[in-house]
Formats: structure tokens, C-alpha cells, sequence
């Protein structure tokens, strides 16, 4: 096997925080390898998030209705075979539950290797099981560890998330952004024990539009999310932008790119943040940030110190007030924290949308 030519085939099809945590691995394993030929398994709902990524050969889609539905076993069966005359020297299962091990079990490349996750009895798959040094260990730092089973070494010079200039330069005719600083706000969650309370949000952007008049607010979310954008955005219709349900996949990437602070959830977007280096304040409830926080900025994550924290459960089960846990997590804290990292921000990151599409993309860890 010629290792700088051989063909890689990574598996991470959901969800977006998820995959933006895994690009590292592709990354590392492009510049190591300049002359490999490296192919993503994904859904076919986030594919735009990777499409024209410069390390990446190919996208193979994952149509995950497709897969409950015996009439398409023909599609599949056809789909196995082109990807099996590949011929894949490196499969890499960085989702290791039963859909995804099987699927690169089927592929039937040289070497296939995952982590070691117990959920769906994936790894029994494997050829080369990767652990999780700790219960801590962040989601990140455990897709790099697949990395010294290939002897590859960690990339620390690249671009998370590469910019998009044409994208930016749509976003600034439909928007005009304009060189003041803007918050970014993402109040949606999947979990619904996840989001910090909409009336939270709302006072938030009451107390840090008092304290500074230059300062304009942007919410983020899918369409699923629009009550509670509209919610947020009554509070100041003049400076603040409901973008919840408006923003394609790469246009959401980029508006993050242009902000100078994003408040969040647990959530994908955070993720993206972080890939992007715009700063966060981070709001956790019952998940646990050194595991799935935000990589290289867990200093901005807010957490309450309740005795179920972290349940680690998508539903709340604490007898009396649900979700205390980000209850408990009051707007004038958020707002503190945002103003502690505003302050600290040199200026012109305060107007970044302004060039947005030629801002470095460097590593944050």
C-alpha cells in the first residue's frame, strides 16, 4: 500500500455539532497525506456543510429515509457495490452505532476502525477499537485518537471550517451588515431540556442593548425555531434580525463567521463557532461541557452547580421546577459574561462581518 495515495473513507453522518467536531480528523489525515483521496459518509440533510471542501474527494450521501424502506434495498445493495470497487485502504467509523458500523463493515475496506462505544455493539465490527481516555475526554480529542492507530500526527495548521466567499458576499447583499458588533443568538435545541428559557433571551438582549447602542442582535434557528425568534425579536424590532428559518446550511456557517459573539444552547452552531473562532457564551443544563462543550473555549461555558448536573438525559426528571438546571442560569450571568468577553475583544474583531470573507480560519485549542 502507497500510504500518501491511498483511499479513506470516514463515517459521521449526524449530527452537525458532531461532524463539525470530526473535521479534525479529515484535516489531519489531508496534511499528512496530501496525496490521499478521501471520501465522507453523511446525511444527505447536512451535505451542504461539506460540499466543495477542499480535502475532500467525495461526499457519499446518506438518505436515511432510504434506509427504513425495504423498496430501496436494490438502490442500497447497488450503492455498497460502488462504494466496495473503491476499494478503501482506511475506513473510519467515528459514529459506531449499529447503521453506521454495518454500513462500514459492508464497504469491506483493508483496515476499518472506530471507537469504542458500547451503545449498538458497533466495535465488535472493528479491526482497531479506539477508547475514550476518560469519562472527560472531549468528543474532539476522541476522533484525534483514531489518529496514532493510522501514525498519523494531529494537524494543528489548517482551517476548521474553510470560508466561503461567495457565500459571505449574498449574505452581505441580503443583509447588509455593516461594521458594528453583532450578537448572534441560537435559543433552539433538539433536546428541549437543552434550551434556555425564551423569556431569558428576551431580557438578555434587554439588558445588552442598555448597556451598549452599537450593539445588534441576530437569531438564529430553523423554521422549527421561528416562535422563538420572533419572541426574542419583539423586544427591539429596530436592532434586532430574526433570521430563524431563512439561513441555508452554509449561509447559517457564515453568519456566524461574521458575528463577534455567539450566546447558544448545546447545540450544533456552537460547534460551528468554534471552528470559526467567533467566541461563545456557552448555556449547559444537563449535558457536560468537558465532554461536548465548546472545544478550546469550555471557559465561556455557564453551568449551575445542582446535584443533577450533568443527568446526561433529554428529559428532565427532577422533581419541582423542570429544567432548574438553566432556569437557575439567569440572564444578568449571560449578560456579565458577554460583557467580559466584549470587553476583552481588540476592535476590530468587534467589526468582523465587515471582511468577512477574508478572515483566517486558523485552530483554536
Amino acid at each position: 500500500m502507497h500510504f500518501n495515495s491511498l483511499k479513506v473513507l470516514i463515517l459521521k453522518p449526524s449530527s452537525l455539532g458532531d461532524v463539525v467536531q470530526a473535521l479534525p480528523v479529515l484535516r489531519s489525515i489531508k496534511r499528512h497525506l496530501p496525496h490521499s483521496e478521501i471520501h465522507w459518509w453523511i446525511d444527505s440533510n447536512l451535505a451542504p456543510l461539506l460540499e466543495g471542501d477542499p480535502d475532500l474527494a467525495g461526499i457519499v450521501r446518506f438518505e436515511r429515509r432510504r434506509w427504513a424502506r425495504p423498496a430501496n434495498l436494490l438502490a442500497l445493495i447497488r450503492n455498497l457495490h460502488s462504494l466496495r470497487q473503491v476499494e478503501f485502504d482506511w475506513v473510519i467509523d467515528l459514529q459506531c452505532l449499529a447503521r453506521s458500523g454495518a454500513f462500514a463493515w459492508m464497504v469491506n475496506g483493508r483496515l476499518l476502525i472506530g471507537l469504542d462505544e458500547p451503545r449498538e455493539g458497533a466495535r465488535g465490527l472493528y479491526d482497531i477499537i479506539v477508547p475514550r481516555r476518560s469519562f472527560l475526554t472531549h468528543a474532539v480529542d476522541w476522533y484525534l485518537d483514531v489518529l496514532p492507530a493510522l501514525g498519523v500526527p494531529p494537524a494543528r495548521d489548517y482551517q476548521w471550517l474553510p470560508p466561503r466567499p461567495q457565500v459571505a458576499a449574498t449574505l452581505r447583499q441580503k443583509w447588509p451588515l455593516g461594521a458594528g458588533p453583532w450578537l448572534l443568538l441560537q435559543p433552539g435545541a433538539r433536546w428541549l431540556n437543552k434550551r434556555w428559557p425564551v423569556e431569558h433571551f428576551s431580557e438578555l438582549v434587554r439588558r445588552l442593548a442598555g448597556w451598549r447602542s452599537d450593539l445588534r442582535f441576530a437569531v438564529l434557528g430553523g423554521a422549527e425555531d421561528t416562535l422563538l425568534g420572533r419572541t426574542i425579536a419583539r423586544v427591539d424590532a429596530q436592532r434586532c434580525l430574526d433570521l430563524t428559518g431563512r439561513l441555508s446550511l452554509p449561509e447559517m456557517v457564515e453568519w456566524i463567521r461574521a458575528g463577534t459573539l455567539l450566546v447558544t444552547n448545546d447545540t450544533g452552531p456552537m460547534h460551528v463557532a468554534v471552528a470559526v473562532q467567533t467566541p461563545v457564551v456557552a448555556l449547559f443544563g444537563p449535558t457536560e461541557p468537558r465532554r461536548t462543550g465548546p472545544y478550546g473555549q469550555l471557559d465561556s461555558a455557564l453551568q449551575t452547580n445542582l446535584d443533577c448536573v450533568p443527568c446526561l438525559r433529554s428529559r428532565c426528571a427532577r422533581a419541582g421546577t423542570p429544567c432548574e438546571c438553566l432556569q437557575a442560569l439567569t440572564p444578568g450571568l449571560a449578560a456579565a459574561a458577554v460583557q467580559k468577553l466584549l470587553e476583552t475583544l481588540p476592535v476590530h474583531a468587534l467589526s468582523r462581518s465587515v471582511n468577512v470573507a477574508a478572515e483566517p480560519g486558523g485552530v483554536r485549542s
